[in-house]
């Protein structure tokens, strides 16, 4: 199989039989799902879901990332050809990864949405296999992050993001991107101890106990340093991975709806998720492209990236 064989290849989002192998069919036509794996809502034998929860409902400036699951699953079309870079291993050969479609709900019901979604990765993770979220702003970690606690106990996460998202907010009942891991914290789903932020160049008041790396360390210090230091804090604890795209300064991915000066280059947040290889990452997730901001489509494409290193990131213990 190769490139030539994309004369004969076509929407293989629903044709393809097989759900391992790589795919050929034309970058720029055919049915967009992620990498374009099959559509199904089967998980028999399935490794990895992903899912699209396109809410964006819970925003403090720019709206938009309810378009950002479709523009990921549309940039990550360039993507299916060869294995990943630099993982000596070929995840869509060597495991079932499906696309699950996205989460329904109704938009008009905005206080429904966070137990619909708690219950959508619920469904998934008792049937076998992990997901990986597409959304998205970033509230939605904060639903999805109950259903990990419920199979596994407290999480530790792993957060890049220009923001820490611990603002206080003791109202459980407010739907807001930037509050959610204050009340994961608090509602004890999250082990602050065993947490780690990387990319924050924000202030605040109270981090909540998580350790912080932020973007200024990252530059001076170095990736490696980044990543052993993350490794020592995370241990072999199940830990769920969340990348806000914004965690990228707005010179890689101008296309999200709060972006910040001084962030992490596109290069340092890939070598970072190929180097935390080995972690027992349980779960993960890519927030915040905003489509509307995204005017050359860096954003998409870099949101693509780092959901196929995510991908890379979870299998990757879990090879023969």
């Amino acid at each position: 199989m190769g490139l030539e064989d994309a004369k004969n290849e076509v929407d293989g989002a629903f044709t393809r039989e097989n759900r391992r192998g790589l795919a050929f069919e034309n970058a720029f036509g055919g049915a967009t799902s992620f990498l374009r794996r099959r559509y199904t809502k089967d998980l028999a034998g399935v490794d990895l879901a992903i899912t699209g929860v396109p809410f964006d409902q819970a925003v403090t400036h720019r709206t938009g990332t309810r378009f950002g699951p479709r523009a990921i699953r549309e940039a990550s079309a360039l993507q299916p050809f060869d294995p990943p870079y630099g993982w000596g291993f070929s995840p869509l050969d060597d495991f079932s990864v499906v696309d699950y479609g996205d989460l329904a709900f109704d938009y008009a019901r905005v206080a429904d949405f966070p137990d619909r979604l708690t219950a959508h990765i619920r469904g998934i993770l008792s049937a076998g296999p992990g997901t990986i979220a597409l959304g998205g702003d970033h509230y939605v970690s904060f639903p999805i992050l109950k259903a990990y606690a419920e199979k596994y106990g407290p999480l530790s996460l792993l957060h890049f993001d220009a923001h820490s998202d611990t603002w206080v907010d003791d109202d459980f009942d407010r739907i807001d991107h930037g509050t959610m891991f204050y009340k994961a914290v608090k509602s004890g789903i999250v082990d602050p101890r065993r947490s780690v932020q990387i990319g924050i160049r924000t202030h605040n008041d109270d981090f909540m106990g998580v350790h912080v790396i932020d973007a200024r360390e990252v530059h001076e210090k170095g990736t490696a340093a980044a990543v052993a230091r993350a490794k020592e804090i995370l241990g072999q604890h199940p830990t769920y991975v969340t990348f806000d795209i914004d965690a990228l300064d707005p010179a890689f991915a101008p296309g999200t709806g709060t972006p910040v000066w001084g962030g992490l280059t596109s290069w340092q947040a890939a070598a970072m998720l190929r180097d935390l290889a080995g972690i027992n990452m349980v779960g993960g997730d890519v927030v915040e492209v905003s489509p509307p901001y995204d005017t050359t489509g860096a954003t998409a494409i870099a949101g693509a990236h780092v959901a196929t290193e995510l991908m890379c990131l979870y299998l990757w213990p879990r090879r023969g």
